[in-house]
């Protein structure tokens, strides 16, 4: 009987299998590469899907993965679609942070019609060169102004997002970016209503810097 039962019993469903990022679950993990190419807050770390979100534009939606390691740094990746797919490591910077990194004036000129500025890092401490070097340009230029989206702090790949009564049900905002001269670095900002501000510095990257996925039990 136990051999029948073997053949015929409840089969234990197979594992997912994990081999591409846009894959990812929240639970789920992975191993990054140790290059040296890669800023400190990269390097080498094992790190872990903590929440899914959406990016709703008028035609398109993106994907955000919130991940954090040991250190507890949130890192928040997302996949550049160009004539390849790259990863897209983020981390966010706040109000003083941007005042160390730029000149504010400079900087104000992103959200300035008709969104053509352009911005050089300053001569950073070597504090702040230590934790930051690795994710700046040496310039930049403006490549979107005031690109209108919703935020919603849900998976919705696959679907379109819910809409209620009044429209969309996520969170509205403005978009703006700048990209360096070698197109590997980015700022990115979202304005979202009442005037709260997420500045971020972007790294585009290989999708081979992830050199092993674990899926969530």
């Amino acid at each position: 009987m136990g051999f029948f039962r073997g053949l015929f019993g409840k089969q234990e469903a197979p594992k997912r299998r994990l081999a591409h990022p846009s894959e990812l679950l929240e639970g789920d993990m992975i191993a990054l590469d140790d290059s040296f190419a890669l800023p400190g807050q990269l390097r080498g770390q094992q790190l872990r899907v903590e929440a899914v979100h959406t990016y709703e534009y008028e035609t398109t939606q993106e994907t955000e993965w919130l991940l954090k390691g040991h250190s507890g740094d949130s890192i928040y990746l997302s996949l550049e679609q160009d004539d390849e797919t790259r990863l897209a490591f983020s981390i966010k910077i706040n109000r003083s942070t941007v005042e160390q990194l730029f000149d504010l004036d400079a900087f104000s000129e992103l959200f300035e019609e008709p969104g053509r500025a352009e911005l050089t890092p300053k001569e950073l401490s070597s504090e702040a060169a230590a934790r930051f070097d690795s994710w700046l340009g040496k310039q930049y230029h403006q490549t979107s102004f005031a690109e209108f989206g919703y935020f919603h702090r849900q998976d919705y790949r696959g679907q379109k997002p819910p809409q209620d009564a009044d429209g969309a049900t996520g969170e509205p905002f403005e978009a703006y970016a700048l990209l360096d001269e070698q197109e590997t670095r980015a700022i990115e900002v979202e304005v979202y209503q009442g005037g709260d501000t997420d500045v971020m510095l972007t790294l585009y990257r290989p999708l081979s810097d992830i050199r092993e996925y674990w899926p969530a039990a």
